[in-house]
């Protein structure tokens, strides 16, 4: 999403900050999900090949994802006044999302998807709707409640995305969190290792459709994350909801899942993008984007550090993963898109003072994380409690 620029990128922060630092793996158990009638008995290692081998080149649906993270409520979350005050509505006077909006209550979307070069993600607000429209080389960014549309163009590429309505795209063509149940659920079980046991639950109805659920339960005591649950459509065998469980709450401290889903394929016209009478367009040209595959012998690029931090600093591992770094330094940054000092300096002199061995700081904890941004500069974050930040900060 950047390349459209610092205005529109918080609209689509879905906070699944826990996902992201996981680096845990899991062991597959034998025990059987219990069936109902229409849906015949699978263990855990056939719920994951099933998952794996899915393929589904087309599907549209409403999909709601909530989030009780317990983050404190700070002003200047959106890196200015924020919305205003007494407002319920996450969108601020010019029709971007804040962060602080994003990271609790609830938020509906729609989703439609036929190949590789036809999306829509459109995220409701009350009568306002902000759209992310791609139509093969036509990308669109529209908002309803400015009035506003950013156009790019996407060249042709040498080596196309493959396939399936969760397939990544070029790292600066996608949201950088998941936005669909299938995405959440493929960074999940894509780091599972040995430190995370899967087991099967009793089957669930999701979006009236029978699923089976996998229940990926960390080993590690350390972490805020108690469990993750998958919702597994016993169809088309893809993700139709994720859970994940805080240790300190009973329920869902994050979840997004559909609440209807139809597998047949959208209209052509969903896709079809015409600017409405009064839109203010922006066109921003070409997108750049490489065409030339990796040499042969070299790997690709390890991903950018979340929070775009810079000399990051892995310390444990598995789920209680904690991540030390430090935030740009380089004062023409400031404000580009991703760039989190464009909020941060909004709301980290409001955050708790702490201190220790490490040195001083300020402190974010929430029922999934915590992060502590030190006075020197230093960021750490994880799945874990403080002490565990500070510990890392330390050792770092």
């Amino acid at each position: 999403m950047t390349f459209f620029g610092a205005h529109p990128w918080t609209r689509w922060v879905v906070p699944v900050a826990a996902l992201g630092v996981i680096g845990a793996s899991a062991v597959v158990t034998n025990q059987q999900a219990d069936a109902d009638p229409g849906l015949p008995p699978r263990t855990a290692a056939q719920l994951l090949a099933a998952v794996r081998s899915a393929d589904v080149d087309a599907l549209s649906g409403t999909v709601v994802q909530t989030a009780d993270l317990g983050l404190p409520q700070l002003p200047g979350l959106t890196g200015g006044a924020g919305p205003a005050a007494g407002s319920s509505s996450p969108a601020s006077g010019d029709g971007t999302l804040s962060i602080a909006a994003l990271l609790t209550g609830s938020h509906t979307w729609r989703v439609w998807f036929d190949g590789p070069s036809r999306q829509r993600l459109a995220l409701l607000d009350g009568s306002n709707e902000t759209d992310l429209i791609r139509d093969g080389h036509e990308l669109w960014l529209w908002s309803s409640a400015d009035r506003s549309a950013v156009h790019r163009r996407i060249p042709t590429l040498m080596h196309p995305v493959a396939p399936g309505p969760d397939a990544r795209p070029p790292a600066d063509l996608s949201p950088t969190v998941p936005h669909t149940p299938g995405q959440a659920a493929s960074r999940a079980l894509a780091m599972m290792g040995a430190d995370t046991t899967v087991t099967t639950s009793a089957t669930a109805t999701v979006a009236g459709r029978p699923a089976y659920e996998l229940v990926l339960t960390p080993k590690d005591s350390a972490t805020r994350v108690a469990s993750v649950r998958i919702a597994i459509d016993g169809q088309r065998h893809v993700p139709l909801r994720v859970q994940v469980y805080s240790t300190k709450l009973a329920n869902p401290a994050f979840q997004v899942g559909f609440t209807s889903v139809d597998f047949g394929r959208p209209d052509p016209s969903i896709f079809a993008f015409t600017p409405p009478p009064g839109t203010t367009v922006t066109d921003k040209g070409t997108v750049t984007l490489p065409t030339a595959p990796p040499r042969k012998g070299t790997t690709n690029p390890a991903p950018t550090a979340p929070g775009g931090l810079q000399g990051v600093k892995v310390v444990g591992s598995g789920w209680s993963t904690v991540l030390v770094g430090r935030l740009p330094l380089d004062a023409a940054d400031r404000g580009t898109a991703g760039d989190p000092r464009a909020w941060l300096d909004g709301i980290r002199f409001a955050l708790p003072r702490v201190m220790g061995s490490w040195g001083r700081g300020r402190l974010l904890e929430g029922t999934l994380f915590s992060v502590v941004f030190s006075d020197s500069g230093r960021v750490a974050v994880g799945a874990v409690a403080p002490d565990r930040l500070y510990a890392a900060l330390a050792a770092a």
